[in-house]
């Protein structure tokens, strides 16, 4: 209906009315009811009823039709029909957001997976669900010995990680919380089930209200080495180097002094200091020793570099950071891992071996950069173990390059998702069966990833090189291995 027709229908009763006064009903009421008629106040059956009645009051215009006569042009009725489901749907937003907004939770959906948030901001919980599945040819886990390099080969599909990750604060944004179960992490086939199977990985509470200084305490990877504390969903390749297991000093319980000084000038400073069991993960110490650990992080052009590996990001401007980081621990484990304590080839088991039998001194030197797609980074190992019982020592060196670049920021044909990289890896370790020789091992790897939505989902393609040279059987052995994996969180 026009604004005119809406004015006619309001006003006409008191225009006919008002006629009538001055006129007649004689007179004035064909007149009028034509006009009623033209401007559909009234519809033709009324027009027929009323023209012949001596005289005509209000409520003879305002009579309704009969519903079978009522006549309703078809685009007026488009416009009503419009104009309703226009309102209804102002109305329902109204109350939605009306009810959001009194609600004192949020809920979200983020790069931390989904949230829950009060209002006020003191309290948030961010849960994700993760998975990597996996498929490795001849075999998927670095071969040590010659006997690993001519042993039968598989081909091979496997859950390499499947995670559930719970982090947040509370009471104030300041006080974080997070802890990691691992659901059902792969194991080879004589392998013990229950040890294999859903394990809390990490715990920790941070006290972080000042950047110069914080503490967090409960158990997570040792700030000690990049290639380890970066998240293995955020890696370059399918798997860390072979430098890994034989260096990093992985998961402990523990407490530990961290914060930045200088931040933004030259001297821009990560500083890391703990003490831990020294026993690996979710196990009390055995003796009154400590594992005690030290990283100075120097983020050389005032920006800090975060711990995940590739220029997905695209880092705008030039972020880099060298870094050394030593430890001491006396005990009897003589490497760690997310399983925990363990031995490397040729030593004494932990649980054969006695509490205080290996003291174990270790250096670190490292170097980080990223810069618009290219990204590089650096670690330089040393490691000395001496054994009480058996009266040795044992100097162990270890070192990795790896680099990385998207060619689309060089050729446009090339996909942008595209990454393409390159690993170099050293170790020189005790030989098994005599300490006083030493073997060395080394990686050669091409790899290659599409991002599909960053780290969070991406398929990665890699192919290695491996070779050992075994100094007591003077041999040397050499194999290629392919790895495929497609990494996904939810």
């Amino acid at each position: 209906m026009t604004f005119q027709q809406q004015v006619v229908k309001t006003f006409a009763p008191m225009l006919f009315v008002s006629v009538l006064g001055a006129q007649g009903a004689q007179a004035a009421d064909r007149e009028l009811l034509e006009i009623l008629l033209q401007n559909n106040v009234i519809t033709q059956e009324q027009f027929d009823r009323l023209v012949d009645k001596e005289s005509l009051t209000t409520a003879d215009i305002l009579a309704p039709a009969p519903e079978s006569v009522v006549v309703v042009r078809e685009e007026e009725l488009e416009v009503d029909v419009s104009l309703d489901e226009n309102i209804q749907m102002a109305i329902d937003e109204a109350v939605a957001s009306a009810v959001s907004d009194e609600s004192p939770i949020k809920a979200s959906y983020g790069s931390k997976g989904f949230q829950l948030a009060t209002r006020d901001g003191n309290f948030a919980t961010n849960l994700q669900w993760r998975a990597q599945f996996r498929y490795s040819n001849p075999f998927g886990s670095d071969p040590r010995q010659v006997k690993n390099f001519n042993a039968d080969s598989t081909s091979s599909f496997e859950q390499r990680r499947l995670r559930m990750k719970i982090g947040g604060h509370g009471f104030q944004p300041w006080i974080k919380y997070y802890f990691e179960v691992d659901l059902q992490p792969a194991r080879d086939v004589d392998a013990d089930a229950i040890s294999s199977g859903a394990r809390v990985i990490d715990w920790r509470v941070d006290l972080a209200k000042w950047d110069w200084g914080g503490i967090r305490m409960g158990q997570w990877k040792v700030d000690f080495n990049r290639e380890r504390v970066d998240s293995s969903g955020r890696q370059q390749f399918v798997e860390r180097s072979i430098v890994n297991r034989i260096f990093t000093v992985d998961r402990q319980v523990g407490v530990q002094l961290r914060g930045r000084l200088f931040e933004g000038s030259g001297a821009d400073l990560n500083y890391y200091a703990g003490v831990f069991n020294g026993e690996g993960r979710s196990v009390k110490n055995s003796s009154d020793e400590h594992l005690y650990v030290g990283r100075l992080q120097w983020n050389f052009l005032g920006r800090q570099l975060k711990t995940r590996q590739t220029d997905v990001e695209f880092t705008e401007l030039p972020t880099g950071s060298f870094a050394v980081a030593g430890l001491t621990n006396e005990g009897p484990c003589t490497r760690w891992s997310s399983s925990g304590c363990g031995n490397l080839d040729g030593f004494a088991k932990p649980v054969a071996a006695q509490d205080d039998q290996f003291k174990i001194e270790q250096g670190l030197q490292e170097f980080a950069f990223k810069y618009r797609g290219f990204s590089v980074q650096q670690e330089w190992h040393r490691k000395f173990i001496t054994d009480r019982v058996e009266g040795t020592e044992s100097d162990l060196t270890g070192a990795y390059f790896q680099a990385g670049y998207f060619f689309h920021n060089w050729i446009d044909t090339i996909p942008a998702p595209l990454e393409f990289a390159a690993r170099y890896a050293y170790v020189k370790e005790p030989n098994k069966a005599d300490r006083m020789l030493y073997n060395e091992r080394e990686e050669f790897t091409l790899g290659a990833n599409w991002f599909f939505n960053g780290h969070r989902n991406k398929l990665t393609f890699d192919f290695s090189h491996l070779t050992l040279d075994d100094t007591l059987l003077m041999q040397k052995e050499s194999e290629n291995r392919v790895r495929l994996q497609w990494d996904v969180s939810f």
